[in-house]
């Protein structure tokens, strides 16, 4: 894959696009990730997985466009690559993979998805589908986004603005450390403070309608999974996918 873009989305993390090089298209199912291949400095071989962030209509063509979300992390091997990696340089990858994606006979009546850091991208790719299933089976979906400050919102402007062209989804940053300022336009009373974890009483979750995917840190994902248990969400009726920020 050839890099065509690159741009900080918070502090830590770079938005990258790719496209094939070879021009083929990708065909994916959002929710999926791809496997980024390279070799440690004694030429040992590696490979870090991304989810990939772009979503696209159902009914689309396949395009050769990649793209995802990308964590430095200090003195970490994968983050040296992309740091030094010049727009138009390739690098190889394989994929997609995975089966953290919105399932076909779904009959749910509302999605709680639930990420924090970059396991929210798998949700940015899924909101043509979310977009299609609120308007045709008047799905509801709810978006809990954890963070530490609003500048670690990954896509958060985004999601701001498809919650306000869509009454059906609600978009709800949870900050654990540091709100936004009373006269910042990102204070919302759907801004909450703390952990995601903690919020889920609030939404009520139901066993007869919901359908939960949990996405990003293990712990997070963990308590979240024992909480929707205990409420008495079914086990099949929560996906998780962990994400662990590698060297």
């Amino acid at each position: 894959m050839k890099l065509t873009a690159r741009r900080m989305i918070a502090p830590t993390v770079a938005h990258l696009s790719f496209l094939r090089d070879d021009g083929e298209p990708l065909p994916c199912i959002p929710g999926q990730f791809v496997q980024i291949h390279f070799q440690y400095a004694d030429g040992s071989a590696a490979r870090r997985s991304y989810s990939i962030a772009i979503g696209r209509d159902p009914d689309a063509a396949p395009d050769a466009r990649v793209e995802i979300a990308v964590s430095y992390v200090p003195g970490g091997a994968a983050t040296a690559l992309f740091e030094a990696l010049a727009l138009g340089a390739t690098v190889d990858a394989s994929g997609p993979f995975g089966r953290f994606c919105l399932y076909p006979n779904d009959a749910n009546r509302r999605y709680l998805l639930i990420g924090t850091g970059t396991g929210i991208t798998p949700y940015r790719a899924m909101l043509p589908q979310l977009e299609r299933q609120m308007a045709e089976r008047g799905v509801e979906v709810v978006l809990l986004q954890g963070a530490r400050t609003p500048a670690e919102l990954l896509y958060g402007d985004e999601f701001r603005a498809f919650a306000a062209a869509h009454p059906r989804f609600r978009y709800m940053p949870c900050l654990s450390r540091e709100l936004p300022a009373a006269d910042s336009p990102l204070a919302h009373p759907d801004v909450r403070h703390g952990y995601v974890q903690n919020v889920l009483p609030e939404l009520a979750p139901d066993p007869a309608a919901d359908i939960a995917y949990l996405c990003g840190n293990p712990d997070m994902v963990d308590a979240s999974f024992e909480a929707l248990k205990a409420i008495g969400l079914p086990v099949p009726m929560i996906r998780r996918e962990k994400y662990v920020s590698n060297k």
